[in-house]
């Protein structure tokens, strides 16, 4: 849908990237590793939505060159011996950092619809979850409540395929441009580690949660 609307899967990822770590910035080689996208694609997104006043840029001193500042100059196909001495001049460089710009005018909408459309991901999601295994309980928390500081985003009890499991999460974390920790009990270890007081399970338990599955009220 938003690839639709904004026209380009980088540009839709550069803004879940963004949007989503407000308070972060990034360079771009940096960018292109976590997003697995081409330097190319996101140069020219980055110079778009610079042009655009999404997004702002400061130069960091002391760069180690993963970086070039004049990025052209690392997006060289076949480096020759004039070429790669400029790079290593460049390498000498500052390095360039992007950020969001909290200023522009219409960020809040922007970003309002970037989080509508997650809320949406997370529902296909738990829907995804629900099919493979007996799950008994299943807990949002952490980053699906804006608490990226928890141990645990996603909490589930009962019988579950792992490997499938981790499939679903690695797409999750492709979509939503993050990292989503899991946890996964049997009812056996659930009852008994709520039975001696277990820290960790009442952290999850007594913070902040949306409760998905809970079909035989262990949180009763």
């Amino acid at each position: 849908m938003l690839d639709k609307l904004f026209g380009s899967n980088a540009r839709v990822k550069l803004l879940k990237l963004f949007l989503l770590h407000p308070n972060e910035r990034f360079y771009i080689r940096e960018i292109a590793r976590e997003l697995d996208l081409q330097l190319n694609s996101v140069f020219r997104e980055l110079n778009n939505l610079e042009d655009l006043g999404l997004l702002c840029s400061e130069t960091c001193p002391e760069g180690e060159g993963e970086f070039l500042v004049g990025e052209e100059a690392s997006i060289v196909v076949e480096a020759t011996p004039q070429t790669k001495r400029k790079t290593k001049e460049k390498q000498k460089q500052d390095r360039k950092y992007y950020r969001v710009n909290t200023d522009f005018l219409f960020y809040n909408e922007i970003k309002a619809l970037i989080v509508k459309s997650q809320m949406l991901y997370e529902k296909d999601f738990t829907e995804k979850l629900k099919k493979i295994g007996n799950i008994k309980l299943l807990i949002l928390t952490g980053s699906f409540v804006n608490k990226p500081d928890s141990n645990v985003d996603l909490f589930v009890v009962g019988q579950i395929n792992k490997s499938k499991l981790i499939k679903i999460v690695e797409d999750l974390e492709s979509e939503l441009v993050k990292e989503i920790n899991y946890s996964i009990m049997e009812e056996t270890e659930f009852n008994y580690r709520r039975e001696i007081a277990d820290v960790f399970l009442y952290n999850i338990l007594d913070g902040e949660k949306i409760v998905v599955v809970d079909h035989e009220h262990l949180l009763l």
